[in-house]
């Protein structure tokens, strides 16, 4: 082999050569597709935000997680958590040094695109009964026709209790679709602009066809999709509007590809950084610094709510730690640094005209980092400061996990934000941090199990940082 030339060695030494996970480091495939194993269950079990909820809840407990008491003052090493609402997540491990040294928060966000039942739902058309939707966050109408769609959530009843509801995600159960028009007599709705291939009152769900043999009853087909209804969940037809009904995609998450590299399914935005925050914080014995993992919702409508990041509930926790502890809440806030691990379109070659290559990310090199989000001018972005990207990036690079830094694709096209900047107007530093995501908001959205993993590595030398 040929000595290398001065400027070659320079060339190493100088430039910046971005690589793909695999070939840095061969051993991550196989704990890559290990990791993934549980994350496509926590993704199948989780379909909406309360289900995500509740999953996490359990996996809490059996780590001995103990439910958050305000009134009481904890110890190094103990492990309590609260659920608001039934659909965010708080999770902490005490750690070694004095709140007021700061906490390490990393905060993920497990609500998805989906469909969700008006207040007044149910109707029957030309003996077909169905469904009347509202659209829940960025989707793209259009993709949500003629697939199988399962129906999530609660009701509550006319006593005060509570039923959960649940069909189509088991292989006994119906499903139930958004019907589409035949390509014969489609020349008018291919005139549509694409955003309209579908309109939002379109998205009406198909959900019976069999009627009540009464011929003096107006509504027959309607009737008996209730009474089927109140047989199965003891409801009338004035529950809905006291309901929270939610509807996704009724299919299981798959591995992609020949080679099963990447999973596909609904819901990697945001639940691909949700599970492995929680798993890193579960696994996080003896921190120097208090960690926080916080699984938030309402993030694809702003973050607004008692349950959404502008809500202070994650903060009056920690503001009840210091508190209880007689310690400064203002100075323990000054001194945190917060993770916000939220996913990022990865570069798509076959839409690659939306995207900047040099400033993209890219399925399979790594965890990826944004400095900034927002749109155009950097608006509703925090903008990290180059210190704390140089801190975490020092980190990543001292832990060999792979990382990639970026954009969300090219400018004046769009553009997105993040919870960031909401933990940032506490006086929280905060870096966005997450997975890279094909076809993001679609309802089968594609990740890569390598980029996974490293976020899993991520927040785990983050929450272990001394």
């Amino acid at each position: 082999m040929a000595e290398k030339t001065p400027n070659q060695q320079l060339a190493e030494k100088l430039l910046y050569k971005p690589a793909y996970v695999a070939d840095k480091d061969a051993d991550v495939k196989q704990k890559a597709h290990d990791f993934a194993e549980g994350y496509k269950k926590f993704l199948d079990a989780g379909k909406t935000e309360r289900e995500v909820a509740a999953e996490s809840e359990q996996m809490l407990k059996d780590a001995g997680y103990q439910q958050f008491d305000p009134k009481k003052t904890y110890k190094p090493g103990d492990k309590i958590y609260f659920v608001q609402c039934n659909k965010a997540v708080v999770a902490s491990t005490i750690g070694t040094k004095s709140f007021e040294d700061g906490f390490h928060l990393v905060i993920a966000h497990t609500d998805s695109p989906r469909l969700d039942l008006r207040p007044t739902p149910l109707y029957e058309s030309d003996h077909l009964s169905y469904f009347k939707t509202h659209y829940y966050g960025g989707i793209r109408k259009y993709q949500w026709g003629t697939i199988p769609l399962s129906i999530h959530g609660v009701f509550t009843r006319e006593d005060g209790s509570t039923v959960t509801v649940r069909v189509g995600e088991d292989e006994n159960d119906p499903v139930f679709c958004i019907t589409d028009l035949l390509p014969h007599l489609g020349a008018e709705q291919n005139a549509r602009p694409l955003k309209d291939g579908i309109k939002a009152e379109e998205l009406n769900i198909l959900i019976g066809s069999d009627a009540v043999d009464d011929e003096n009853v107006k509504e027959a087909v309607k009737l008996n999709t209730m009474i089927l209804l109140n047989e199965k969940y003891g409801i009338t037809e004035k529950e809905f509007m006291r309901a929270e009904i939610e509807i996704t995609p009724a299919y299981k998450c798959r591995d992609v590809g020949f080679d099963r590299s990447m999973v596909g399914g609904y819901g990697h935005d945001d639940r691909v950084d949700a599970y492995p925050a929680l798993m890193a914080e579960i696994e996080t014995k003896n921190p120097a610094y208090t960690t926080v993992c916080v699984l938030t919702d309402k993030e694809e409508i702003g973050s607004d709510g008692v349950t959404g990041m502008q809500s202070m509930y994650a903060f009056h926790f920690m503001q009840e730690l210091c508190r209880t502890a007689g310690q400064d809440d203002i100075l323990a806030f000054r001194h945190s640094v917060c993770l916000s691990a939220d996913v990022t379109a990865a570069y798509d070659p076959t839409w690659a005209s939306a995207f900047e290559p040099m400033n993209g990310t890219y399925a399979g090199r790594g965890v990826a980092i944004f400095k900034y989000t927002g749109g155009g001018s950097k608006g509703s972005a925090s903008d990290a400061c180059a210190e704390l990207v140089g801190d975490i990036t020092r980190m990543l690079d001292n832990g060999n996990v792979a990382w990639q830094i970026g954009e969300l694709g090219r400018l004046d096209l769009g553009g997105g934000g993040t919870i960031a900047k909401y933990v940032a107007n506490r006086g929280i530093p905060v870096l966005d941090i997450g997975v890279p995501v094909l076809s993001m908001h679609a309802p089968f959205e594609v990740i890569h199990k390598n980029d996974l993993y490293m976020a899993y590595r991520a927040f785990s030398l983050f929450n272990n940082a001394q």
